[in-house]
């Protein structure tokens, strides 16, 4: 009976109609439909309420083709509804397939030129907010070839903060997926978020924690984090934490300086990253950054990720150590004039011994990643020879310490244990055959206590 029912139901009947002054007529809709969910929080309540087909209706308007002049009118109110009704709504919009028609319509508008950036914002904008709740996201979106849209935006449009914004918060999603990150990284991603990502300013702070945010989940791919030890990113990662460091004196960015040791953590995962993290100096940076941060609660986040940092990137050595690393000084009884041992107690002080054979086998990353994906969309049931399920077998043998011949002299001790068993006749005062067979098989009497 409300006007916003009325709305969704003429709306939905135009989907179904294809008459000439349809366009028209879902214009005029749409407007209406999106004033009133600008206006009024009542219906907006009605939109999303359980049992309502108005996220369902508008979804599936969007998929016509022919009605893409009234695409940006309702995108508009998917946008408003997922600001205003927070993030409950975007499972919703999610389960509907609304993730795959947004892709679509990015893709199609991407082709214009110049393309509406008006509608780039708001379609990036929604693709964010619903990204976390639909776990192939970024499959859906290599799949559909909108993976470089975003990214081609953000090269075209370095400073147009309304549009980057949403477009790196898009990259992030889309990085969660390890295939994706490969594939960005080939086409520069890494170097782009360089370039965004710099020392201490005030200005643009919300792009620099999302492009952290998004350079961190790049680089836990070994091939981005390869190409960023090899650009020298690593030395310019610990430059821009000492500035950050000595410039937020009051803490406020906090986020940020840890985005930047987040990026640091995914490179020194591989080999070649903590040689080059030692390389410049960065024990000594992140240890004395952290001595300065012990006096403040707040930034015990910071002290932790350095921690784990400095303890991945310190050489590991095997014991006994017969250097100064050690606090104790395990000396072996007999050390041979040559062999393995021998040498290991005639190493330097600072090598590292322990043989590091993390990023051997790096060459086939993505293609165990890509089937690893493929993986994940099926349910695999593996059955492991290994585990025993014959009950006779698992039962352990009892096994006696000696012969029977043996324990055969102990057999007058426990009478009650062998087969002939006796009981004693109080008439004849002779031992007589114990039948229980014959004492059991009448009633039990209880003697009375003049029988007694």
């Amino acid at each position: 009976n409300s006007r916003t029912v009325f709305l969704l139901s003429q709306l939905e009947k135009i989907n179904l109609d294809s008459v000439l002054g349809a366009s028209d007529n879902a214009r005029y809709v749409t407007s209406k439909i999106l004033h009133l969910v600008q206006s009024q929080e009542k219906t907006r309540k009605e939109m999303t309420s359980k049992g309502s087909p108005g996220i369902e209706v508008i979804l599936s308007t969007l998929e016509v083709k022919s009605f893409n002049f009234c695409s940006y009118g309702l995108i508009a109110v998917l946008h408003v509804i997922i600001m205003k009704c927070g993030g409950r709504r975007a499972s919703v919009i999610v389960t509907k397939g609304g993730t795959q028609i947004l892709l679509q319509l990015l893709l199609s508008a991407s082709k214009d030129s110049p393309p509406n950036e008006e509608l780039m914002v708001l379609l990036h904008t929604l693709l964010a907010k619903i990204g976390p709740k639909d776990k192939k996201i970024g499959m859906k979106a290599r799949i559909n070839g909108a993976l470089n849209i975003s990214l081609n935006l953000v090269k075209q449009n370095l400073n147009n903060l309304r549009l980057v914004l949403p477009c790196l918060q898009v990259l992030r999603v889309y990085s969660t997926n390890s295939v994706n990150a490969v594939s960005l990284g080939k086409n520069g991603v890494v170097e782009l978020l360089f370039k965004i990502i710099g020392p201490f300013s005030k200005k643009n702070t919300s792009l620099m924690k999302v492009a952290l945010d998004t350079l961190a989940a790049l680089l836990k791919s070994k091939t981005n984090a390869r190409r960023a030890v090899d650009r020298g990113y690593v030395q310019v990662l610990l430059t821009i934490y000492v500035d950050w460091h000595g410039h937020d004196s009051r803490h406020r960015y906090m986020l940020i300086r840890k985005g930047v040791l987040q990026c640091i953590k995914s490179i020194t995962n591989i080999k070649l990253g903590r040689k080059a993290f030692i390389d410049a100096n960065g024990m000594k940076i992140l240890y004395n950054t952290s001595q300065d941060c012990l006096a403040v609660r707040t930034l015990d986040p910071l002290v932790n990720t350095s921690s784990l940092i400095m303890r991945k990137c310190f050489p590991k050595n095997r014991l006994p150590l017969p250097t100064i690393k050690s606090a104790f000084h395990f000396q072996l009884p007999v050390i041979p004039a040559s062999g393995p041992v021998a040498q290991l107690y005639n190493l330097p002080p600072d090598v590292d011994d322990v043989v590091d054979e993390s990023d051997d086998n790096d060459d086939a990353e993505t293609e165990s990643e890509i089937e690893t994906e493929n993986d994940d969309d099926k349910d695999q049931h593996f059955k492991n020879d290994d585990i025993e399920t014959d009950i006779n077998k698992l039962k352990p043998r009892q096994e006696l310490g000696r012969s029977i011949e043996e324990l055969k002299m102990y057999e007058q001790f426990f009478p009650e244990l062998s087969e002939n068993f006796q009981e004693w006749d109080l008439v004849s005062k002779e031992p007589k055959p114990f039948a229980p067979d014959a004492n059991l098989s009448g009633p039990i009497v209880v003697p009375t206590a003049s029988e007694e």
